[in-house]
């Protein structure tokens, strides 16, 4: 259901990255962002975005990132999904938008998640639309597709849909899921700065060349219906091992792709080489990657200690953080202008 009113105001909404334990990797429609594959996630409790927006008299949007001017790439980017709200509203001003994120940006730590999912709710709510729930997360997802996840808390799936362009756009969003489980996730972050190669140009030429890519989605399908189960009855175990092979299969066919597209560092398999030993030591510590260097590990919430002082030993890890379920997006301030 969606409506509109004149609000002119400045909202700031905050949103959390979230992390696929079943992965969204491929699309079959680049423009709308509709996914190859369902994929199925938990939103954390740390690194939120937080974003303000305000509309003003100029001629284009504004972007601020931690206080430094965008322009570039990041200002089209978000330039593009203004226009697609404007159109929604069919309101003509420009905003001003000023994000403050406190995941390092395109280390595969899912800033554009936070980041979209936190634009999405506050530009809609200035231009006075009033749209929740599955619509919000199909707005959020021409952002950013893992952006339909961090709409909510806790667990979700994203739901692929079918077809393509605005056929497919309405069928595509995620929705929250139940689940019997009490699991941290320990990330351990062995680099902050940007990635090499973004993650829309690494998915693209996976799709576009890698052998393995076909193969990964239909077993991928197999893994979320197995991850479903495991997570009605609480076996924690087996969703570590799910999320596991997963997420390096994903890894497989970046690895397959002509050129390869190689995000696990040396620093990434010593990290996984620990998660290897703590399970032989009898800790059920489960690795899970995304599109990055970073690693992140499944675990009981009564071991996150103990696994996270296990991967502080290692030499290349940075910074080692303890995560839970997290909120979902949500607005922290409307003010009159």
């Amino acid at each position: 259901m969606t409506s509109t009113s004149i609000r002119p105001s400045t909202v700031t909404a905050v949103a959390h990255p979230n992390i696929a334990l079943i992965k969204y990797w491929g699309k079959r429609d680049e423009e709308y962002i509709l996914p190859c594959s369902d994929s199925l996630s938990i939103t954390l409790d740390i690194y939120p975005t937080t974003t303000t927006v305000w509309t003003h008299d100029g001629a284009a949007d504004q972007l601020t990132i931690n206080g430094v001017p965008a322009d570039g790439g990041a200002l089209r980017r978000v330039e593009q999904f203004l226009e697609l709200v404007r159109a929604r509203a069919q309101r003509p001003e420009r905003l001003v938008v000023e994000t403050v994120n406190t995941v390092p940006t395109g280390a595969g730590l899912a800033s554009s998640a936070s980041g979209f999912a936190a634009l999405a709710l506050a530009a809609t709510r200035v231009y006075g639309l009033d749209i929740q729930d599955v619509t919000l997360s199909a707005l959020a997802r021409r952002g950013s597709g893992s952006a339909s996840r961090s709409v909510y808390g806790g667990f979700s799936i994203w739901h692929a849909g079918t077809g393509r362009g605005a056929a497919g756009d309405s069928g595509s969003y995620a929705e929250p899921i139940d689940a019997a489980v009490d699991l941290a996730l320990v990330v351990a972050v062995v680099e902050t700065a940007a990635k090499p190669i973004s993650s829309r140009e690494a998915m693209s030429r996976t799709v576009r060349t890698s052998p393995l890519f076909r193969a990964w989605v239909e077993s991928s399908r197999l893994d979320l219906a197995a991850m479903r189960a495991a997570l009605r009855r609480g076996d924690l175990d087996t969703i570590g091992e799910i999320a596991e092979r997963n997420a390096l299969g994903m890894h497989a066919t970046m690895l397959a792709a002509r050129p390869a597209v190689r995000y696990l560092s040396q620093a990434s398999l010593t990290v996984l080489d620990r998660v290897a030993e703590l399970r032989r030591a009898g800790v059920g510590a489960y690795a899970t990657v995304d599109a990055g260097p970073n690693v992140k590990v499944i675990c009981a919430k009564a071991a996150a200690d103990a696994v996270a002082t296990a991967l502080r030993e290692l030499t290349v890890t940075r910074e080692v953080i303890v995560a839970g379920p997290g909120p979902g997006a949500r607005i922290t301030a409307e003010e009159p202008r």
